[in-house]
Order: C-alpha cells, then structure tokens, then sequence
C-alpha cells in the first residue's frame, strides 16, 4: 500500500510502501529552481522507499518559492520536521539532497547535528565561488547594509545562475544575504567542517559535474571522519548523478541503518 502526504505551505510527499511504520525515514530536498516531484529524484525515492520512509520536501528555492525565506528560516522548518518524526519513533532520520539539496543537508547538520546519515548528491550552490569571482559582491553588500540599518525587507533586484541558466529574481535583503554570503550556510567545506557530530557522510558527485575536478577535500574531507562516510564516483552529470548513484545510496542507507 502506498500513502501519499501533502500538507500546505511546504509541500510533504511522504511515501510507505506498507500500512506499518518503517524504522527509518530520509528526507530528500531538490535541488536549485526544481521541485519535490523532481525527476532527478525519482528513481532514487522509488528505491529507498523499500526500505524507508521517504519525505520529498519543497524547498524555498524552487520554482514556486523563488526564495520567500532564509536560509537559516528553512532549516529551522527542517528541524521541526525532525523533531516530529522523532517523536514519532523513527529511529534513524536521514537528510540529503541533490545540488541546492545537498548544500542544505550540509548545512542542518551544521547547525542543529541531530540527523543520522548526510546524503549529498551531485552538491551545488557555490557562494564563495561566486563571491570571489565579483558575483553578487556589491550586491551582498548592499543587502548587509539595508540589514544593518533594520530594513531586512528592502527588496534588492538579482540575476541566479544554475548551470549556465540565469532567472531573475526580486528577493529581500535578509534572504538574499543568508544564501548568497560567501561565510554563509551555503560554503559546504565550512559548513562540513561545523558538523555539530561525526555521523556517516555520502558525497555523491558525477565525473561530468563542475565540483567534480575539487576533490573531496573541497568539503568531504573537512567534516569529522565516520567509519561509515563514503566519498562516491559515478559516470554521471549534474543532473542524472541520483538516478545513475541510485543503487549505491540504497545500500550505503541499509549499512548504515544496521
């Protein structure tokens, strides 16, 4: 039997694949501009849901969102959600995302470190990158400045980038500031360096992605080592890395859960 959960505002898409709990369930976030049906997911979600609980959430920057919270606002959501599931008696709760949804896992476990397992597939969102390149600078800056006179709802006018696409948006100077600084939650080697607790680590990236070139010292490395963590290799872009990694995540998730 298969249960489907929508709840509104963010949008929950719980799977079972049985009228009794599992033990474990993963929360998967998409990635930058997608959505919680993302194709890019669904090979991966159809497959773990054998042996866990799926949540496939609806992130602040997907399509329909284009960014209506901070950061750190989003991940205080996840921590709810966490919590709930907790109360519920699920005893292993993974977190883990494709390119934007990876950066987050990252990030939560940064913050709160109160999941079991990080999946990080094909990671994206790269500001201090694009910081260092001139991207945005002047922007963040005037988004600090609008912050610190007590106007963080001053709207500010910017172009995205994702994989060579570019959107413009209209966002507030505290949303803008809390994705796009390059000392953020979104630098992925400080974040995994501010893991809150060694837990099992997946870094999933494709030899076809732009990180893929950085090694795992780009942010692998920097979190605190775990017997079960696995940097992993696939022959896969950006885009179809979950899909073609599916497997592997599948039995790296039944390892760790043991």
């Amino acid at each position: 039997m298969r249960l489907l959960k929508f709840t509104l505002g963010a949008l929950l898409v719980v799977f079972s694949i049985s009228t009794y709990a599992q033990d474990c369930i993963v929360i998967v976030m998409h990635g930058k501009w997608g959505g919680p049906k993302s194709p890019y997911l669904k090979v991966l979600a159809d497959k773990i849901q054998r042996v866990c609980d799926v949540e496939l959430r609806e992130m602040p920057w997907s399509r329909n969102r284009n960014y209506d919270e901070t950061y750190d606002g989003a991940l205080v959501r996840l921590s709810d959600s966490v919590r709930s599931y907790r109360e519920k008696g699920y005893k292993s709760i993974f977190l883990g995302g494709q390119s934007f949804g990876a950066n987050a896992s990252i990030a939560y476990q940064s913050v709160f470190g109160n999941i079991d397992g990080v999946i990080a597939l094909a990671p994206g969102h790269s500001p201090y990158e694009m910081y260092q390149m001139g991207m945005n600078r002047s922007l963040l800056e005037a988004a600090n400045k609008q912050i610190t006179e007590g106007k963080p709802e001053a709207l500010i006018e910017f172009t995205d980038l994702n994989q060579g696409e570019r959107k413009n948006f209209s966002i507030r100077s505290d949303v803008l500031y809390s994705y796009f600084r390059p000392d953020g939650l979104g630098n992925m080697g400080l974040s995994a360096s501010r893991f809150k607790k060694s837990v099992p680590f997946m870094w999933v990236i494709g030899t076809k992605d732009p990180l893929y070139r950085d090694g795992p010292g780009y942010a692998y490395e920097k979190a605190p080592p775990n017997p079960l963590s696995q940097y992993l290799v696939v022959e896969a872009n950006h885009a179809t890395t979950p899909e073609v990694a599916s497997d592997q995540v599948l039995e790296w998730i039944l390892r760790v859960k043991q």
